[in-house]
Formats: C-alpha cells, sequence, structure tokens
C-alpha cells in the first residue's frame, strides 16, 4: 500500500465505498435534451431576504422553462448561524409565494426526491467517501496547524508584505509532512481540517462564461482550501461541489458575492473528477437611498424579508409579477402585449437579468399590485382577504366571514369591466375599503359634502332622494332618477348646461349625486354609487339617508 492509500485508511478507516459506487447511487437524471437542473440552496441562519426569493425565482424559471428540476437545498454546515426552526422559515417563505421546488426538503425533517438526503448536514458519509478518495490521489492532506499558528502566518504574511496572503506554497506548513509524521500527529489526538493540495499556479488564469455577467478570466486558485474542519463538518466550497455533482444539478443561479470563488469552486470540480455546472452569478437588490443605491439591508429595510410582504398582505401573484421586471428587461414589453397571459408562460431568459443589480422600488410593487389585484374576481378577491385576515386581522375576518356572499357582492362592484378600479394594492386595506358597507364600522359623516352646496340645501336634496327612493334596474335609470331631482331643487341636471350659465342654479347633477353619496358611505370617492346602494340594499340606505338628514 502506497502512503497516500495509507493515509486515505488512516484518516477514514470507517469509509467502505468509493465515488464509483455513489455515481451508482446517484446517476445521470433521465431527463429531455437541454433540461436544466437547478437549486436553492440557503442556509437555515435567518428570516427569508427578498433577494433569496428572487434567486429561488430565478432558479425554477431556469429549470421551468427547460422541462428540468428545481431542488430545495439546505445547506447547514454552519451549526454557529442556525437559529431554530429556520428551515420551515424558509418553506413557509417559498410556498407563500408559489415558488415550491419539485423535489428536495419539503419540511422539517421531511423530502422528496431521489438524489438525497437534501439537508447537508445529513450527508456526511457522502463528503467523506470524495475526500478519502482525494487523499488516495494525494490531492489532500491533514493540516494540523491551531488558530493561533494561522494567525500568527497571517501576521507574518503582512510583514513581509505578501501580495497573496492565505495558506499556500511555502506557507503551507502541513503541506510537506511526511506520512510518519501525519501519523504521528493523528495516533496522538491532534486536532486537524483536511485540506485540497491545490494544483493551481500563481501564473495561471481561467477562464468562464457566466450565463449573466457573460465572459470572465480570474486567476487561478493556488489555495490549499480547508475541505473538512476539524469535527469533519464540509466547508461550503467542498460541499457543494460533491452536492451538485451528485444532485446532477446542471445551473448553478447565486448572488454575484459568489464570482471570486468561482476559480476554487471549478477546481475541486476538476480535482474531484467532476463536470462543473454552468454559473450564472444574480447581481443584488438595490435600494435607492439619498441619489445613491446600496444593497437592501436585513437591519435597516423591512421590506428586505419576505415575511413583510406576507404581513402587508401582497398577494404572491404581485410579487412574483414585479420580481419578474426585476429579473428580465423584457418582461414588461411582454406583459404589456400578454396582459392577461398566466406568469409561467412568460419566455424567461437568464441572459436578458441585469448585469449591475436591479432597483428595488416598492411603489412601483404597490402600482403592479393594484393593477394585478385589479383583475382577479370578487370570489378570488374576498378568498385571499379571508385568508389573510384570519391570521393577521380578526376583527376584518369576522366581517368577511359573517356573509360571504354579501362580501362577495361588495367585493365586485367595479369589478370585472375593461376598466376596472385599482383602489387595492395589498390586503391591509381592504378593511378601510369595504368599512361603510358594514353597520358597526360605518358612521354619518358629512364632512366631504361639495363646498358650493349648504348644509340646508344638502338636508332638502336628501330628504326628496329618501322621499322618491327606489332600487333602480341599472345604472342609467338611476343616474335619471338623480337628474329629475335636480331642477325643482335648483340644481342644473347638465355639467355642460350649469357652466354655461352658473349664475343660474345652486350646482349641477353631479353635485346631487356626491351629496347622496357622502351620506350613504361618508365618502366623496367611492366606486358606482349605484352597485354600492344595490348592494346596501333599500332598507340600509333609506336608513341613512334620514340618520344623515337629521344630523344636518
Amino acid at each position: 500500500m502506497d502512503e497516500n492509500k495509507a493515509l486515505a485508511e488512516l484518516l477514514f478507516p470507517n469509509v467502505t465505498q468509493t465515488p464509483e459506487d455513489l455515481e451508482t447511487l446517484f446517476p445521470a437524471r433521465n431527463l429531455q435534451e437541454g433540461a436544466r437542473v437547478t437549486r436553492f440552496a440557503p442556509s437555515p441562519t435567518g428570516f427569508l431576504h427578498i433577494g433569496g426569493l428572487f434567486a429561488a425565482l430565478v432558479s425554477k424559471l431556469t429549470a421551468q422553462m427547460t422541462g428540468g428540476v428545481f431542488m430545495l437545498r439546505i445547506e447547514d454546515t454552519d451549526k454557529k448561524r442556525e437559529i431554530e426552526d429556520g428551515v420551515s422559515e424558509i418553506i413557509k417563505g417559498l410556498k407563500a409565494f408559489g415558488v415550491t421546488p419539485d423535489e428536495g426538503v419539503t419540511g422539517f425533517g421531511t423530502e422528496k426526491g431521489e438524489y438525497g438526503p437534501y439537508t447537508q448536514s445529513k450527508r456526511a458519509g457522502i463528503y467523506h467517501v470524495i475526500a478519502k478518495s482525494l487523499v488516495e490521489k494525494g490531492l489532500a492532506y491533514p493540516c494540523f496547524c491551531s488558530e493561533e499558528e494561522l494567525s500568527a502566518l497571517r501576521e507574518q504574511q503582512e510583514k513581509e508584505g505578501a501580495l497573496i496572503k492565505g495558506y499556500f506554497g511555502k506557507w503551507a506548513k502541513c503541506r510537506s509532512l511526511s506520512f510518519e509524521e501525519q501519523k504521528k500527529l493523528v495516533e496522538e489526538g491532534r486536532p486537524y481540517t483536511l485540506r485540497l493540495r491545490s494544483p493551481g499556479s500563481e501564473d495561471k488564469r481561467i477562464t468562464f462564461v457566466d450565463l449573466v455577467k457573460g465572459k470572465i478570466e480570474m486567476p487561478e486558485n493556488i489555495q490549499d482550501i480547508v475541505l473538512l474542519k476539524t469535527d469533519s463538518i464540509p466547508t461550503y466550497h467542498f460541499a457543494h461541489a460533491v452536492d451538485d455533482h451528485f444532485m446532477r444539478t446542471t445551473h448553478v443561479t447565486r448572488g454575484d458575492e459568489w464570482i471570486s470563488s468561482v476559480p476554487t469552486h471549478i477546481q475541486l470540480f476538476s480535482v474531484c473528477g467532476f463536470k462543473a455546472p454552468k454559473y450564472a452569478h444574480i447581481s443584488p437588490i438595490m435600494k435607492e437611498e439619498n441619489g445613491s443605491k446600496r444593497k437592501l439591508s436585513k437591519r435597516k429595510d423591512p421590506e428586505a424579508a419576505v415575511t413583510y410582504y406576507a404581513e402587508e398582505g401582497f398577494p404572491k401573484e404581485s410579487v412574483l409579477e414585479y420580481l419578474l421586471t426585476l429579473a428580465n428587461s423584457n418582461f414588461e414589453d411582454w406583459r404589456r402585449a400578454n396582459p392577461d397571459a398566466e406568469l409561467s408562460e412568460f419566455p424567461f431568459n437568464l441572459k436578458k437579468m441585469s448585469v449591475s443589480g436591479a432597483l428595488f422600488d416598492l411603489t412601483k410593487l404597490t402600482d403592479v399590485s393594484k393593477n394585478v389585484i385589479s383583475k382577479m374576481s370578487a370570489k378570488k378577491v374576498l378568498d385571499y382577504a379571508l385568508e389573510w385576515s384570519k391570521e393577521y386581522d380578526e376583527k376584518l375576518y369576522a366581517l368577511l366571514s359573517r356573509d360571504t356572499a354579501y362580501s362577495e357582492a361588495v367585493l365586485s362592484i367595479d369589478r370585472g369591466t375593461p376598466k376596472p378600479r385599482k383602489d387595492i394594492a395589498k390586503f391591509c386595506e381592504i378593511g378601510a375599503y369595504v368599512s361603510y358597507f358594514f353597520d358597526e364600522e360605518f358612521e354619518t359623516d358629512l364632512s366631504e359634502l361639495p363646498e358650493n352646496v349648504s348644509k340646508e340645501n344638502a338636508a332638502k336634496i336628501l330628504s326628496a332622494y329618501a322621499a322618491s327612493y327606489e332600487q333602480a334596474a341599472d345604472n342609467s335609470e338611476w343616474f335619471e332618477s338623480i337628474k329629475t331631482l335636480c331642477g325643482p331643487l335648483g340644481f342644473s341636471p347638465n355639467v355642460k348646461e350649469y357652466k354655461k350659465n352658473p349664475e343660474q342654479f345652486l350646482g349641477h347633477v353631479g353635485d346631487v349625486s356626491t351629496v347622496i353619496r357622502v351620506a350613504v358611505t361618508g365618502r366623496r370617492n367611492t366606486p358606482d354609487l349605484f352597485s354600492i346602494m344595490t348592494v346596501l340594499g333599500k332598507e340600509r340606505v333609506i336608513k341613512r339617508l334620514n340618520d344623515a338628514i337629521a344630523s344636518l
């Protein structure tokens, strides 16, 4: 047995599988030609960031457009930063906005798919098989340097003005240990990491084509990076290479902060004998502040957390629609040409992503959401509102659920027309939008009466209307009844006529209808008044008219 194999047996005496065994366990996927396999691989170290949702969406679309597979992999090798039940928060956030994986982790301790486990902490045996094979080939070695020794090394490099700093070349103290020295230290119980014996050279460069950024050239990796930590848990770099190979990932979409790691990752794939995936590095979502751009901050910006959109009641369709405007420069043109098409029909393309980073704009999201909600059926809006209010607004839930047929009728006003109203951007606004339809929430408020109509004349309008009120068959019949009131009360039934001779009238038909609107709803700006009164019903309308007359 040569020394490399002897070292491998010394370090991994219980590892009996080989890389060939793993190739058999996790064979190439049986997918159509050109199908892409992607993954979203977060760490359970905090809430799901909107940038994370964006990255997951891009990964899902990349797979979806090619008939491929989108996975959720949990990278939990950093146990110090992990938060309790962080996995559930990630899954809940993805599910809330419809970015559901085809395979991978599905819940706390649950998963689906044939290429798991999909949680890194459960894959130690797989990493150790590949680590052992690297030691056997002389491509990895144990490093016994303590934290103090590594700190001293960095200080010496600073003192000598080394252009490149790290553990490599003459600085890699443990790289040249003999097998006897390694064996002695292991048997003494000295803690060690496993490092890559990098084949890189300072005078060489690598070139790769990023599917978002284009062609990139960088120096080759020369660092003897850590593969396994002292507790035998893999580093992110090593784990991701092993996972992406055996999960048969073809395309890695991730934040562009990882570009600097690409030489290391490509080298890892190479030394392991794996084919490297294609990379697409996404620019971070930015925010404009005081004339300059910065990344959305977890600490400063509530909108950085995906939970913010759920709590505010933005429907998933609105958030995804807006994120697609950030993802592809041609999305808005496509939407104008296909106003009623499903988002899944959009031909997403990684090459049309922003190279510099998209600017997040809550105002634009609000406008997008108003448009999205305006196109929903009343039933869908009610279903969403009930789902949202059940969790976040008990009072609203009680109102809407008491008589769902009535609530749906309320929400159907001015909906389903060629030009629907766009009053609602998020479901936290529905309470204020519908409050006047519910007697316990309605209060007579005449503060918004037209300025040119006195209280005395307003009372006359309401008295005349209450005395003659009958529910009209349609809007035209209703408006004719309002025009009929005008003449005897001194108001013009025609706005143009009033504008020609304003001195001859107290006001016009619009003023009369506004007085009635304010009396019945407490507001000057509402959806179609005829429809409102039809939903309220004659008894409720008459009572509100009489209450308004009494208050005047």
